[in-house]
């Protein structure tokens, strides 16, 4: 479904103001912002939070994370953005005051999302109810609450720009690439971190043994040790599915929230990521072993 905007990607689209959405625009965006898993970040269903309201935890090693309001409430959400604003949070990572978001919003990910796909998750957005529920603060040690220090951390490891499918691969290979890259952001919770809280590019998809609220994140990596080198593609698009495992065990926890969301993709879109995965080099592990969970 959004291999059309993907397609779109190859010639560039460049940013514009505000305008009415298409008529198609809001379900393709509906669509899109599950893959991307918009609303498990973005609500507080532990205490009864309202959908994409934000104010859900997220522990890390630098101190904990409240997400957003992305309602479009005017005034505590996000219903005064413009297509360009918001295009440019998932572009650049930047708010519309100018100031930096921090990497704990996958932006280094969401950067490659087309902007037809963007302004259709947009779409989607301001067609929900408004929520008036103001942003919680984050509780960030000194001195990485200082917004100002992401101007350098960008420079050192965040590289903007659209996901360009490869003329080299086949369509099939680039209809997965940007989804485990871009849209489903895979490696912000399966590739392990540096000191300043940077994935690691050249150990994608390795494992994460300080993943979010500190629980180890398995190596999805084709390395038949450590990894899912034994798996078969037909096993990986089973799990994404279903949520089941070559093992008939079945995953919980966060990557339970992530097959709530894969299981509503087309038929096309569960294969595509499979090949990705199962084709990428071998990575020794960062993260828990084998299965995923």
């Amino acid at each position: 479904m959004f291999w059309r905007a993907l397609r779109a990607a190859a010639v560039g689209l460049t940013p514009v103001l505000s305008f009415p959405a298409a008529a198609d625009e809001v379900p393709q965006g509906a669509y899109l912002a599950n893959a991307g898993g918009c609303e498990d970040c973005h609500t507080d269903r532990e205490h009864g939070g309202r959908p994409y309201a934000g104010g859900r935890a997220l522990a890390t090693p630098f101190g904990t994370f409240y997400s957003p309001n992305i309602t479009p409430d005017p005034e505590t959400g996000i219903g005064r953005w413009t297509d360009e604003q918001f295009l440019r949070a998932l572009r650049d990572g930047v708010r519309p005051d100018g100031a930096n978001y921090f990497p704990v919003f996958p932006y280094p990910s969401f950067t490659k999302i087309t902007d037809a796909d963007a302004r259709a998750i947009k779409a989607y957005l301001f067609s929900l109810p408004a929520a008036r529920q103001a942003n919680r603060a984050h509780d960030v040690s000194f001195p990485f609450s200082w917004r100002f220090l992401q101007y350098g951390w960008k420079l050192l490891f965040f590289t903007p720009g659209p996901f360009r499918p490869a003329p080299e691969h086949s369509e099939a290979h680039n209809r997965g690439a940007y989804l485990v890259t871009a849209l489903a952001h895979c490696g912000e919770c399966h590739t392990p971190r540096n000191w300043f809280g940077a994935t690691e590019p050249n150990r994608f998809l390795a494992g994460n043994p300080d993943g979010p609220d500190g629980k180890s994140v398995p190596n999805i990596t084709p390395d038949r040790q450590t990894g899912i080198g034994s798996w078969s593609e037909e096993d990986i698009t089973t799990l994404l599915k279903t949520g089941q495992t070559p093992e008939f065990d079945f995953v919980g926890g966060a990557m339970g929230e992530v097959v709530r969301n894969t299981s509503r993709l087309d038929e096309l879109d569960a294969r595509a990521g499979a090949p990705m995965i199962s084709g990428r080099a071998r990575s020794g592990s960062c993260g828990q072993s084998s299965g995923v969970n």
